[in-house]
């Protein structure tokens, strides 16, 4: 291996039925950098990192990792871990009812001399390693009484401590606020100055340009090339990872113009949630797309949650055409013409051991009741349509959901609402973790729903992506709605309604 190199792959391959997932792709890893994989979905990322880490069992290629002689084969996690590498995902995968210390050292305690386990010694271990890395907790309390990002900070720790030259972080930031990433990427740094090479998968590209190192691009399985960050402006990155010039983002246009005269769709009055929603109205006309903002725990989801029923609202009344409705359940809202697309597709959208097909139409049925069963060809009729729609890329109908990358489980889900034929949709982060391609898709189908007289209430973490999609946004600060913005739409305008409440 090259001096200063931890880790390379050559040549790895990997076949799905029907879907060449790896064709021939090449990495390589440098001591003491952070080194972004980029891609959209259904690029090849998960899938390398599988490769890399013993989940999959590669068919063609070979992994070389700094002190082990010959190529290197892991058939699990654990012999990841024996030669180095260790992953932290997106979702944490640690106890969150055990102490920091205990989730630290789970599976390699140590112990006395009667073999029982030595909680002085790891207490004041885990102490150590935390504030080696300058992490800020008592390793004696229970990890779910930290935040995300701390629970991320710890099962990186773990990695470290179990001596990692390689360390693999799977969109860490996705659910994470700008104090929280900025955090993590301190911590990060930290560990790139001591010699740990860092492979980071995100899909924000402003995170890219603010840690990274290095950048590998994948495309449709197949390596595409490998840049320092100095030398890949932001739209050339684009532009390799999509295959083609840049579409820009920027270019999608929604109609300004005034809703008012339009039919109200949804009115909503004095509605809240003990502990999460305080009273709010909210109305929204036909054909109108309706953005909440706020930072994560404004209470965005928790609104949206109010309007659906998915937490039933203990005061205040709704409207929805017109018509005095009471919704204490999502299956009300539902017979109401209203769909929602959660935050959560893993926990609350994708049932991930059925196929895309009953996926799709799983809303459908269970507007229709036990008793109107869809038969198989009506629900095939069905999942072509919305797979050639909204180009959901999956080699059947029939292929379990979670085969599909995040981005094509997404909109799977979408696909399930739109099957219902709704008049209002919520769409709760619909783009969080996807891909910039998929995000543009999303956007532009909002913009044309809503063209063709549906209403939208769409939840976003990026300013930007809701400048674009929504004629008029509602502000959300702790549980409150302080605010509502319409011909003042800009960034600046939006910032300043959510750090100081009513604009003026």
């Amino acid at each position: 291996m090259e001096d200063n190199v931890v880790l390379t792959a050559r040549g790895i391959s990997m076949t799905f039925p029907g879907v060449k997932a790896l064709d021939k792709v090449d990495f390589t890893l440098r001591k003491g950098e952070i080194h972004a994989l980029m891609g959209e979905n259904g690029a090849g990322k998960s899938t390398l990192i599988k490769c890399l880490t013993g989940i999959n069992d590669f068919e063609a290629g070979e992994i070389h990792i700094d002190g082990i002689d010959g190529p290197v084969r892991n058939h699990s996690t654990r012999d990841a871990q024996n030669v180095g590498i260790s992953t932290v995902y997106q979702e944490v995968n640690l106890c969150p009812n055990l102490s920091v210390a205990e989730n630290l050292f789970i599976g390699r305690e140590p112990l006395t001399k009667l073999h029982t386990i030595d909680r002085k010694s790891y207490n004041s271990r885990s102490q150590k390693i935390m504030d080696d890395l300058g992490i800020s907790v008592d390793v004696t309390q229970n990890l779910e009484n930290y935040s995300l990002a701390i629970q991320q900070m710890v099962a990186i720790a773990r990695a470290v401590d179990m001596e990692c030259k390689v360390l693999i972080l799977d969109e860490p930031t996705s659910s994470l606020d700008d104090e929280e990433v900025e955090k993590l990427f301190v911590l990060m740094r930290r560990l790139r100055d001591k010699g740990v090479g860092i492979v980071f998968v995100t899909h924000f590209l402003e995170q890219v340009y603010e840690v990274c190192d290095r950048i590998t691009v994948l495309r449709n399985g197949k390596y595409v090339g490998e840049y320092p960050i100095a030398e890949l402006p932001r739209v050339k990155l684009v532009a390799a990872m999509m295959g083609k010039d840049l579409d820009d983002l920027a270019e999608i246009k929604k109609e300004n113009r005034n809703f008012e005269s339009e039919e109200l769709r949804i009115s909503a009055k004095g509605l809240s949630h003990a502990g999460t929603v305080k009273p709010f109205d909210l109305d929204i006309h036909k054909g109108e797309v309706v953005g909440i903002g706020g930072l994560l725990g404004s209470g965005r989801s928790e609104l949206a949650r109010c309007i659906y029923g998915a937490d039933k609202a203990q005061t205040g009344t709704l409207e929805v055409n017109g018509e005095h409705v009471k919704i204490n359940q999502p299956i009300d809202a539902m017979n109401k013409g209203m769909g929602m697309l959660p935050d959560d597709r893993k926990a609350e959208g994708i049932i991930a051991d059925l196929s895309v097909r009953e996926n799709i139409i799983l809303a459908l049925q269970a507007k229709r009741g036990m008793f109107k069963q869809l038969s198989r060809a009506q629900q095939e009729e069905i999942a072509d349509r919305y797979i050639d729609l909204i180009q959901i890329k999956t080699a059947s109908k029939e292929t379990l959901v979670k085969q599909l990358s995040g981005g094509n489980q997404q909109k799977v889900i979408l696909a399930r609402w739109l099957a219902t034929d709704p008049d209002f949709l919520i769409l709760d982060e619909p783009t969080r973790g996807i891909d910039i391609g998929t995000k543009s898709e999303i956007q532009k189908l909002i913009i044309k729903l809503a063209d063709e007289g549906k209403s939208v209430l769409f939840i976003s973490s990026e300013i930007s992506e809701m400048l674009r999609t929504c004629n008029r946004m509602v502000i959300m600060r702790d549980g409150q709605k302080v605010g509502e913005l319409d011909r003042e739409l800009s960034q600046e305008g939006v910032m300043k309604a959510i750090a100081g409440g009513e604009q003026e």
